[in-house]
C-alpha cells in the first residue's frame, strides 16, 4: 500500500442544510438517542465537537461531503443551528481512502471504564445535566455494585479457573465447547424490513419502560412474548382449524405457559403411566393420551362446537 499524503485539515464555518451527507452510513442512531442529541445541540446552540468534511476539488464549497458526524450535522439543522464548525480536507483522497477514513472513525472509538463512568455520572446532581450526559440511573443500574477502584486493564487482578467435570458430564461439556466454537462465527441472513422493524420495536419499548440499555428493553420485549404464547399457535393452526404442518410445537403454544401447578402434574404424569401400562400409548409419548382425552371431549355430547371465528 502506497503510504498516502499527509491531511492537513482546517477549520471552517459551514451551513449544516447545505452540507453532503453520506449516502451510505455503516453508523446508525437510536431514535430516542438522535432526539437527545438533539435536545443537546439545541440547549448549547453549537456543536461542541466537530464534523469531518471532505471537498478535495470534488465538492462544491459549502456544499462538501460529511466523512464523520452525520448524525451531528443532521442534528444541528433540526436544532435550527444554521453554523457549524467543522474540519475540511481539501487534499484529493481516492474511493477507498475516504470510505477508510469514514470506518476508522466509526470503529476506533476507545472504551469507558464502568467504574469510572460511574464516578463522574454520580457527581452530576442536576437532573439535566445528567440527561444531557446521555446516560441514565437506569442504565448504569448495573454498575451499582462496582467497586470504585477503577477497573481498567492495569487495575485488573488475572486467575486461572480450572473446570472439573465428573465422567459421565465430560462428553456433554466437551460437546458444548464444540458447539461454541463451530457457532461463533455464523451468520444470519434477515430482510431489511425486519432490521427496522426491530430497531422500531426497541424504540418504542426503551420510550414505553424509560430504560436505555438495549438488554433490558430486549428482556421487556420478551416477557410480552412469554405473556402471549398462545400467539404462535397461528404459525401451524390453519384459518379452518386444521394443522399447516406435521412438525412438533412446544406445548407451551397449547397450555399458554411453560409451567403447571405440580399437583396437576403429578396427575398427569399417573394418568400417562397408567396408559403407557396398558399399552393404549407408546412409551414416552404422553402427549398422545392429552390428544386422545381432548377428542373425546370435542366428540363429546355436550360439546359445542364452533368455527374460526367463534361464531356458533
Amino acid at each position: 500500500m502506497t503510504t498516502p499524503p499527509a491531511l492537513r485539515p482546517r477549520l471552517v464555518r459551514r451551513n449544516p442544510a447545505d452540507l453532503q451527507l453520506l449516502p451510505v452510513n455503516a453508523r446508525f442512531m437510536r431514535k430516542e438517542e438522535y432526539d437527545r442529541l438533539v435536545a443537546n445541540v439545541r440547549r448549547d446552540g453549537c456543536l461542541t465537537s466537530v464534523p469531518l468534511v471532505y471537498g478535495g476539488g470534488e465538492h462544491q464549497e459549502g456544499r462538501e461531503l460529511v466523512l464523520s458526524g452525520n448524525h451531528r450535522t443532521m442534528a444541528a439543522v433540526d436544532a435550527g443551528v444554521d453554523e457549524i464548525d467543522v474540519m475540511l480536507i481539501e487534499e484529493h483522497l481516492t474511493e477507498q481512502q475516504l470510505v477508510a477514513i469514514q470506518l476508522s472513525h466509526n470503529s476506533i472509538g476507545g472504551e469507558d471504564d464502568p467504574a469510572t463512568l460511574k464516578q463522574l455520572y454520580e457527581q452530576l446532581d442536576d437532573v439535566d445535566w445528567r440527561a444531557y450526559s446521555g446516560l441514565d440511573d437506569e442504565q448504569l443500574h448495573l454498575l451499582a455494585e462496582v467497586s470504585p477502584e477503577g477497573l481498567s486493564e492495569a487495575n485488573l487482578d488475572f486467575a486461572t479457573v480450572s473446570l472439573i467435570f465428573l465422567p459421565p458430564e465430560l462428553d456433554a461439556a466437551r460437546e458444548a465447547f464444540d458447539q461454541a466454537r463451530v457457532g461463533q462465527n455464523e451468520s444470519w441472513l434477515a430482510a431489511r424490513a425486519d432490521y427496522e422493524q426491530t430497531l422500531d420495536m426497541l424504540a418504542s419499548t426503551h420510550a414505553a419502560h424509560k430504560v436505555g440499555n438495549v438488554a433490558t428493553a430486549l428482556h421487556a420485549i420478551l416477557a410480552i412474548v412469554e405473556n402471549h404464547l398462545t400467539d404462535l399457535q397461528a404459525g401451524y393452526t390453519a384459518p379452518d382449524g386444521t394443522a399447516l404442518h406435521t412438525g412438533t410445537v412446544g406445548l407451551e403454544t397449547v397450555l399458554g405457559a411453560r409451567t403447571l401447578p405440580a399437583p396437576a402434574a403429578v396427575t398427569i404424569n399417573k394418568a400417562i403411566a397408567a396408559a403407557e401400562g396398558r399399552e393404549e400409548i407408546p412409551q414416552g409419548q404422553g402427549w398422545r393420551l392429552l390428544e386422545r382425552l381432548a377428542g373425546e371431549y370435542l366428540s363429546g355430547p355436550n360439546h359445542t362446537s364452533t368455527d374460526p371465528d367463534g361464531q356458533l
